[in-house]
């Protein structure tokens, strides 16, 4: 599997390319757009809500010594776990959103290296793109918060809290990956195949997951171009996967 997530990284050197030569800069616009807003309005609840929940907090103290200080760290703590779980949501927000553009260019990708789809590629409509997406994105966040709840609670054990933080931080990354790779999927594969695929190829799906993660912790610039390199990096390694696992021919 580390071969895989090496694979997964790697694929971003050819997004870079790619990207240009094939003019794909022009799709994200409404992504990164909607990427922007869901971002801003997660800051916006972050900081509108931290000095309500430090209020609250507050006013729980009932020693008239320290309530100030109370009221500051309950309010940068509250704003900070809206913002944490804030993002969590994001990522599939946006994931789901930016499906019906994202297959566009996945479609682009795949033409530019195969010059023409598999015979057995299914056509779609926006809206059965966008429903695939709602459903991909909705199912993965289940899944996330379902393992993520357990293994926050061994961050309370010293020494395990170093692995749990590691291990979320890489399932993060595999769903967000996910995501990527259905953009391709989607033409081929039902929701329940898709699943399977992923599955087998988890490295990849890691791979690009962990870029993708490691691009919302830069300021402004991640969230601006976290899809263009993402998508288009999972799209040329699910191609390549399919291309080598698969025998079909093309239209």
């Amino acid at each position: 599997m580390i071969k895989q997530i090496f694979f997964g990284i790697s694929a971003y050197k050819e997004a870079f390319v790619l990207l240009s030569k094939l003019k794909l800069w022009n799709y994200f616009i409404i992504p990164t757009v909607i990427s922007l807003l869901t971002f801003l309005f997660i800051v916006y609840t972050a900081i509108g809500y931290s000095a309500t929940i430090g209020q609250l907090l507050a006013e729980i103290w009932i020693w008239n010594w320290g309530k100030e200080i109370v009221m500051m760290l309950s309010s940068f703590g509250g704003g900070l776990v809206i913002l944490v779980i804030g993002l969590m949501f994001y990522k599939y927000i946006v994931l789901a959103i930016s499906a019906p553009f994202m297959g566009v260019v996945s479609e682009k990708i795949e033409l530019h290296l195969n010059g023409g789809f598999y015979a057995d590629c299914k056509k779609t409509t926006f809206i059965a793109q966008l429903w695939r997406g709602i459903q991909v994105n909705v199912r993965n966040l289940g899944m996330e918060l379902f393992i993520t709840f357990p293994l926050l609670l061994l961050k309370f054990i010293p020494v395990v809290n170093l692995f749990s933080t590691i291990l979320l931080f890489l399932i993060q990354a595999y769903y967000a990956g996910f995501g990527n790779m259905d953009y391709t999927l989607e033409r081929y594969f039902s929701f329940k195949e898709s699943l399977g695929f992923v599955k087998k190829n988890k490295g990849y799906s890691i791979g690009n997951g962990i870029v993708f993660i490691g691009c919302l912790f830069l300021p402004v610039l991640g969230i601006i171009i976290v899809l263009p390199l993402s998508v288009t990096a999972a799209s040329i390694q699910t191609i390549a996967i399919l291309n080598k696992e698969n025998e079909r021919s093309i239209l």
